[in-house]
């Protein structure tokens, strides 16, 4: 419910603290040598990470869905290793709608892509030509450059163009996200993108300071999984995990595979500089901004 956007953001930004708290506590544990850990370390057998249900439905809740996780070691699903009760508790959860699909429905309610003589991907695409035109320039006058180095990265910057141009078209979309390369629908993506250039109008500075708090959040518990990767190899190297995982090994594919919001982190791929934007019509920034009538 937009109304309840500033809610929402002091929310997120709340967690995003609650978050830096839990990595600050590793560093704690950090100071225990592997020796010390052997000393106690059988008693946590047959206990595991695996077990905490409170981080399955955390992570069910963000939007992690069964099958983007990462295998365990015996191939088995991921909810084996609770008990029956919790195992229906996250089922449940899995059922309902996830922070992922309340923010994917809440982008495609947001109107401004759809004005009267405004086309947001034409002028979009404008921008993008005349930036990539300005890069190939600089490339092709690089005196610095071999011959080969130049074609090469001319033909980067190619690469980049096809890359740019596949968010523009619907079909091209739909072909990524076939591959899984990309999970928001194509309209939701568009106002992620809208939002993230026009953000300094300010019916869009919240909406922009939620989706870059979503990444803060994602981000967070990537660098909380690769900190515990890291020290569960100093702990026990390769060894398996107290509940029969692989450890280390899987802790890191966790680490690299559980982001949630990864269109999100893509989203600078799509930037334009702010110098090279092109201007909404009249009608549009009036929207985007106080605009009252009338005067005081």
């Amino acid at each position: 419910d937009e109304t309840r956007m500033g809610f929402v953001v002091a929310r997120f930004e709340r967690v995003v603290e609650i978050q830096r708290l839990l990595l600050d506590q590793l560093s704690v544990l950090e100071t225990m040598t592997p020796l010390d850990f052997l000393d106690f370390r059988d008693y946590l057998v047959p206990a595991s990470g695996f077990q905490s249900v409170q981080f399955r439905l955390i992570e069910s809740t963000l939007g992690l869905r069964p099958d983007d996780r990462a295998t365990l070691a015996d191939g088995a699903a991921y909810h084996t290793h609770l008990q029956k009760g919790e195992q229906k508790t996250i089922a449940d959860n899995e059922a309902q709608p996830s922070l992922f699909d309340l923010v994917e429905g809440w982008l495609e309610r947001i109107p401004f892509l759809d004005q009267e003589g405004y086309d947001f991907w034409q002028e979009y695409k404008q921008a993008v030509d005349a930036m990539l035109a300005g890069d190939a320039d600089i490339i092709s006058n690089n005196s610095l450059l071999s011959d080969a180095q130049r074609d090469a990265q001319l033909k980067m910057l190619e690469q980049t163009r096809t890359t740019i141009l596949s968010i523009i078209d619907a079909k091209e979309y739909a072909k990524l996200q076939e591959q899984g390369l990309r999970r928001l629908s194509h309209r939701a993506m568009s106002a992620a993108l809208f939002i993230e250039l026009y953000r300094d109008f300010p019916a869009l500075q919240l909406p922009h300071k939620m989706l870059r708090l979503l990444v803060d959040i994602d981000e967070l518990f990537t660098a909380w999984r690769q900190r515990h990767a890291i020290m569960v190899h100093r702990m026990i190297g390769r060894k398996i995990g107290t509940g029969g995982s692989s450890g280390h090994k899987y802790l890191q594919a966790a680490a690299d595979k559980h982001k949630v919001f990864t269109d999100l982190f893509d989203l600078p791929t799509y930037l334009v500089q702010r110098s090279a934007l092109p201007t909404l019509p009249e009608a549009l920034q009036n929207r985007l901004r106080f605009n009252y009538e009338g005067t005081l």
